[in-house]
Parts: structure tokens; sequence; C-alpha cells
């Protein structure tokens, strides 16, 4: 890993872009612009928080998160890469995959000229990941740090063989109280529950979560809605280059099951993530890339 003052030498943008050490020497971006703040720790390549101005916190983050080598950050936008859920065939591999528990390299930070952040990270195929995954690839972490926050996973295959993966941007959105809130765009959608076969429709107009809930939408494109009545605003998730549609929040029975989240964590966040998984894996050709990505913004 870079010296952290090399990195702020070649890398900090005076007055908006610096980086400083958390714990157990994870690297932070500290950005800062017109329009929000934020923080991405190269570890995981995650956004940690996305916070426009005059608002609170778009993102959530578990204040029981661990900051430290092998284990995932609980919060943010993590990246799931090169498989979502367990492995396929080896369930002693990490659940979501590594990239979310690696350290990626930070590849270019510019101020554009609508006073936007822009920021790369990279992570590319190494003895370490092929310890996990047999293939050579670079994957390219984006994000975009303006009005609204972009989040682009680029994946491009560097093999002689073609090969597959699944990947997801697995936001954590902040609300206040979930049982109040409700997510739009969903009617008329066909799902899955957590791992089951069996395909469900979506007939209610709003979602409302007041129990565990892990639903797999399929064949979904576009945007979707968070009403977020007691935070007084709605966050709108689009996505692109994702077919698959995951909703989830623990519950309280599961909450308290994860040391990395309070007893009473899942009031507070609903993920609605964009994902490449169950029957939308990608399949790329050598030398052929694919890109997920995903927006978030508020309604006006």
């Amino acid at each position: 890993m870079m010296d952290i003052n090399n990195l702020n030498a070649k890398f900090s943008i005076p007055g908006h872009l610096s980086l400083i050490e958390l714990d157990n020497q994870i690297i932070s971006l500290n950005i800062t612009n017109n329009f929000a703040d934020a923080q991405i720790s190269l570890y995981g390549a995650q956004i940690i928080s996305y916070t426009p101005k005059n608002e609170v916190d778009i993102l959530w983050l578990s204040p029981n998160s661990y900051f430290t080598e092998g284990k995932a950050i609980r919060g943010g936008v993590p990246v799931c890469f090169p498989w979502f859920g367990p492995h396929p065939s080896d369930q002693s591999k990490p659940q979501h995959g590594f990239g979310r528990i690696s350290n990626w390299e930070l590849a270019e930070t510019r101020l554009t000229s609508k006073d936007e952040i822009e920021v790369k990270l990279r992570l590319q195929s190494s003895p370490a990941t092929k310890s996990y995954w047999p293939f050579d690839f670079l994957a390219e972490m984006t994000f975009l740090i303006g009005k609204t926050l972009t989040i682009t996973l680029k994946v491009t295959n560097q093999s002689d063989l073609p090969f597959e993966y699944s990947c997801a941007l697995h936001n954590y959105l902040r609300v206040k109280e979930i049982k109040d809130c409700a997510i739009l765009g969903l009617q008329d959608c066909l799902y899955q529950e957590d791992s089951e076969k069996i395909m469900h429709t979506q007939k209610e107009a709003k979602l409302t979560i007041n129990q565990e809930v892990d639903r797999n939408y399929s064949n979904t494109a576009g945007y979707y809605s968070l009403v977020d009545p007691n935070h007084n605003r709605t966050i709108r998730i689009h996505k692109t280059g994702s077919l698959i549609t995951t909703v989830w929040n623990p519950g309280s029975q599961k909450s308290q099951s994860l040391k990395d989240m309070p007893d009473d964590g899942y009031k507070n966040f609903v993920c609605i993530e964009a994902v490449n998984a169950l029957l939308n894996t990608i399949k790329l050709a050598p030398g052929e890339a694919h890109e997920t990505s995903t927006k978030l913004e508020l309604e006006d």
C-alpha cells in the first residue's frame, strides 16, 4: 500500500479532496464540493458516506462495522465481485466475493468542469485473487460525486478464455424508521424470495417493510423510489447494466445475529441493489467488458 503522504501528493485536490488514515491503516478519501460531502475507502473500493448539502447522509454505515482487513465494511455501498452471495461451489470462500475485502489502487482523481469530483479505483488479478478465482481481469470502480452520486463497476476480461461473474452494488440507504417507508416502482415485477426458485408477482404499488425481506426482482431496469416521510425526502435509485434488483433488510431477528450491526440497526436502512446474478450473470469473451452502474439522487 502506498504511503498516505505520497498519495496526497499525487491525488489530493486542494479544498476538495484529501486522504486520511482510518482504523487499522485503512485509507479513506474525504471529498467535498458545492453539492455534497463524501468518504470513500480504498479498502473494498467502498463509498461509506454521501451527504448532500443541508441533508442527512443518504448512506447508512453501521456504528459497529469492522474496519479491518479480511472483514467487510457494513454499510455504504459495498461492491460484490466476482460472485454475489455465497460462492456457488465452495462456501469456504468469502461471501459476496473478494472485491469488498481487497485493497484497491487509487488510479485517478479530478475536479470536473461542473465542480463534481470523479474518483477511479482499480483491482487487477494477482496471485491473491487467483487463490479465489482463476481468471485474469481488471475491475474498475468510478465514483462521481455531485448533486447526484453515480457509482460504476467496469469489469474487463484480460484472460485468454471466456469467464462468467456475478456482482452487485449493495447500497445501504439510510432511513429514519423503515416501517414508515415505501419503495415505489416494483409493482407487477416478478421476484424470488432469497434463494427460492418459486417466482412471485408483487401486486402492491408500494412495498413496505415490517419484517425480514430478501427479494430478487428479475428483468428490472430503470429507476425506483424510496419514500422516507420522517426525513421528508425521496431517494431515487437508477441503475444500468443490471437486470436484477435486490431488496434486502435483515429484520429484527437477523439484525441481532449480526455482530457488526446494532440489534435495532435494521430500522435505519434498506438495500435496493443493482445486481447481476441468478439467471442474469455476466459472460465475457476475452477482451470484452461490462459496466454495472447505479445513481442515487434526491427528488426535488
